[in-house]
């Protein structure tokens, strides 16, 4: 650790003061320093709990319990409400365009002097800083994170998801050390300044992007709010970071189709590059029916090989296209150094042999939230945190790094099938809702556009604090992550979408197909099948028109591994238990939450194909006039 200022680093003024005045400052260049600074040697409770906490009015309040267990380090947040990311915590405070929340806006008073204030609090601490590239390096955006020392586990969880850079790779550069984004990390600020609320700053200065980070749940800043840097990045160029995963997958006849699966937050992504949930005997449990209690699985003997490649977050740079290549289809590498996985599926031992092994057993230390662990012990991924007594949190988290997760891919992959995930409620006739996908529709790509700027937050959600219902995440299901307009991000998904359309383009539900309770059961199937019969056009005669046009068209049937995919779970309206008339309500109720949304862009800045699209959905198209307005 290097405890003086660098010397051929260049820095802002702001953080050059701060560091030059701060109580002591520490250089850290390495994950396996961060690990020693989450629990300092000397300073636990006589139970072996570090206590991260700070000075509010005199009074010490304290945020998280810390302790070191056998693989890695363990962080319990004290406020359950800390648990989880507050979708209404971000604000921007500069006067560049926007549609998202301002500062000003919001508290009143300009962003500047609580700025100062922010300096002033992290020149009276000791403070720990380090490099990292936000994004693949050289398409980002180098950074730096400043952070008070004692917050280390925070300042792990950052590290590893983003890649700190080591301090010898800054020494030994030539030239000077400049940096285009930074983040400053002020805990207390949630409770002197914004009624204990997470709340996260974007200011976007010319030449550097500033974000204020007051909370210590990795979430809103370390996470998504670095993931806003990227995206206001991209949108000067029309490219974007997409919220997805990605997994190339090959089959037992060694095809290979890489599919790229994008949704709001708990719309399966981390479920598409995992392992299929097995029952005791092997079999896959496609779904109960909750009405009359029947159940259904499908006998895989050998499900595909699965070689991961993103798992949340995907750089969509147009240098990574391939100029030589006649295939329409989109390139993508990930935008992250580590995962932020959630494991509230996993209750108990054997749920996925596969995940629990390496995260029992990690190569290197890993980043445990809301995770019951005591000091020395394992963290064991299926025991959570309660939230209250018999109610477990909702959003236990591990930081993996990327590096470690088994046949994963590090170069730039191709995507033959770009997939949405939607969490579905069921559907019956008498309790109709939106809950009306089958196992899974092949969309145009206007269509497939059109999702993507209504973006369904969907049923149950457990990822973020919520209050029920159906909400919109946004355009990109990134848009809650932006800083800009959503006329622009709008655009260059368009541009994105309309240049890329050798891709297959398909939707898949989660939770519920109908009145079947299915989990992730039906992304798994999707996965399977079109793996196997590869990204080829379905035949006409092999589909027809979904009954609601929004969801495009519908296999008429599928086969996986000889078995056929029962009707009812791929055309919903022929369960006895919805039929027409409870699917209809549901396609109205469906119908209605996307004209709702769309309208939001119809903004003078739109492109002209887009009005097009809008207007032909508002105007009740069919699938064919959709596949018609795809054309360019």
């Amino acid at each position: 650790m290097s405890q003086v200022l660098m010397p051929n680093v260049s820095l802002s003024h702001s953080a050059e003061s701060v560091l030059a005045e701060a109580k002591s400052v520490t250089f850290v260049g390495s994950v396996e320093e961060l690990v020693a600074l989450a629990v300092p040697e000397g300073q636990t409770d006589l139970h072996g709990y570090y206590t991260v906490g700070y000075d509010v009015n005199g009074e010490f309040i304290p945020e998280v319990k810390v302790c070191r267990v056998k693989n890695g380090i363990s962080a319990n947040y004290i406020d359950p409400y800390m648990r989880r990311r507050d979708p209404n915590c971000m604000f921007i405070a500069d006067d560049g365009a926007t549609d998202k929340p301002t500062f000003d806006g919001k508290f009143n008073k300009d962003f500047e002097e609580i700025r100062q204030e922010t300096f002033a609090w992290l020149k009276t601490q000791d403070l720990a800083c380090f490099f990292f590239n936000a994004g693949s390096a050289g398409k980002g955006l180098t950074s730096l994170a400043i952070c008070p020392a004692n917050a280390g586990f925070f300042a792990l969880g950052l590290a590893m998801l983003q890649g700190i850079i080591p301090l010898e790779d800054i020494e030994n550069q030539g030239d000077a050390y400049n940096h285009n984004g930074i983040i400053y990390i002020a805990p207390p600020f949630r409770h002197t300044h914004f009624d204990g609320k997470q709340v996260v700053v974007h200011n976007r200065r010319e030449g550097l992007h500033e974000l204020y980070s007051y909370n210590l749940y990795p979430g809103p800043s370390a996470k998504k709010g670095v993931y806003g840097m990227l995206l206001t990045l991209g949108e000067k160029n029309d490219w974007t970071t997409a919220h997805c995963s990605t997994v190339q997958v090959i089959t037992p006849y060694d095809n290979t189709v890489t599919i790229m699966h994008e949704g709001a937050s708990g719309g399966g992504k981390s479920e598409m590059i995992g392992q299929m949930q097995r029952q005791a005997d092997g079999r896959v449990k496609l779904g109960k029916n909750t009405v009359t209690g029947e159940q259904r699985y499908v006998a895989l003997p050998r499900g595909c090989e699965l070689r991961p490649v993103t798992d949340d977050m995907a750089l969509c740079h147009p240098d990574f296209q391939k100029p030589d290549s006649r295939e329409r289809k989109l390139t993508v590498t990930d935008a992250e150094s580590a995962w932020f996985l959630r494991v509230n599926h996993i209750t108990r031992y054997g749920t996925d042999p596969h995940l629990e092994a390496i995260m029992v057993h990690p190569p290197s230390p890993l980043l445990f939230l809301n995770i019951d662990a005591a000091p020395g012990s394992t963290a064991l991924i299926w025991d959570h945190i309660q939230d209250q007594p018999g109610v477990p949190c909702p959003n236990p988290r591990i930081v993996f790094p990327r590096r470690h997760y088994p046949d994963i891919v590090n170069e730039p992959v191709t995507v033959d099938i770009r997939s949405f995930g939607v969490r579905c409620p069921p559907c019956t006739r008498e309790h109709p809702s939106y809950g009306i996908f089958g196992v899974f529709h092949i969309l145009s790509p206007s269509l497939a556009w059109l999702w993507r700027l209504v973006s369904p937050r969907g049923y149950s959600n457990p990822s973020i604090v919520d209050e029920g219902g159906m909400t919109s995440e946004g355009v990109g299901s990134y848009w809650p992550f932006a800083t800009g307009r959503r006329v622009d991000q709008a655009n260059i998904l368009l541009h994105q979408i309309l240049n890329t359309d050798d891709t297959m383009f398909i939707i898949c539900p989660n939770q519920h197909i109908g009145c079947w309770e299915t989990g992730f059961a039906p992304q798994w199937v999707a996965r399977e099948y079109l793996a196997r019969r590869g990204a080829n056009p379905f035949a006409p005669e092999k589909v027809l028109e979904s009954r609601c046009p929004l969801l495009g068209r519908t296999p008429r049937t599928i086969q996986v591994e000889g078995q056929t995919i029962g009707h009812w779970f791929l055309q919903v309206e022929t369960q006895p238990e919805v039929g027409e008339e409870g699917y209809d309500k549901g396609a109205a109720i469906l119908s209605e939450f996307f004209h709702e949304q769309i309208r939001k862009f119809l903004d003078p800045d739109l492109d002209p194909k887009g009005r097009e699209i809008i207007e032909a959905c508002l105007a009740g198209a069919s699938a064919q006039q959709y596949e018609e307005l795809s054309a360019l």
